[in-house]
């Protein structure tokens, strides 16, 4: 079953058990993918985006969202924090477990000693090879931290 096939059924399912805040984040997931689709489309690609641009975007919808619980908090809106929250643990049940710190700085060993980086130059070819395998599991700010500390020495 493919990822876009789950958010599906997860939304038909959440609508039938009348889980209104479920249905409303899956709703917005969904509008997502399909406005990336329609941008795959214009780049001449019919099939629109595949499970790695999807746990991309899903990424990217639990950041703006964390962004967001925090501005809330600071400025004294618990309630939609909290929202804001629920609809993280909504996105993350489609997303695959995320590396720990030991396995991301393993994962990042990894792709230098692979590649045969040997100075910052060669931090582009390390990222794209980390985000190519490790889409939607590993937090590119850290992979980044971490890849400059192991080649700038």
């Amino acid at each position: 079953m493919t990822l876009r096939t789950e958010i599906v059924d997860g939304m038909k399912t959440a609508m039938k058990a009348k889980e209104k805040l479920t249905v409303s984040t899956l709703r917005l997931v969904n509008a997502a993918i399909k406005d990336r689709d329609i941008a795959a489309r214009a780049e001449d690609r019919p099939n629109g985006i595949d499970s790695a641009e999807i746990l991309s975007l899903l990424a990217k919808m639990v950041k703006q969202r964390q962004e967001s619980a925090k501005i809330y908090e600071d400025n004294g809106r618990p309630e939609l924090a909290e929202r804001e929250r629920s609809e993280i643990d909504i996105i993350k049940v489609y997303m695959p477990t995320p590396l720990s710190d030991d396995e991301l700085i393993a994962a990042v060993k990894s792709a230098v000693d692979v590649l045969d980086a040997t100075c910052l130059k060669d931090m582009g070819k390390v990222m794209g090879k980390l985000k190519g395998e490790f889409s939607g599991r590993m937090d590119m700010g850290k992979a980044g931290a971490a890849v400059k500390a192991i080649l700038a020495g």
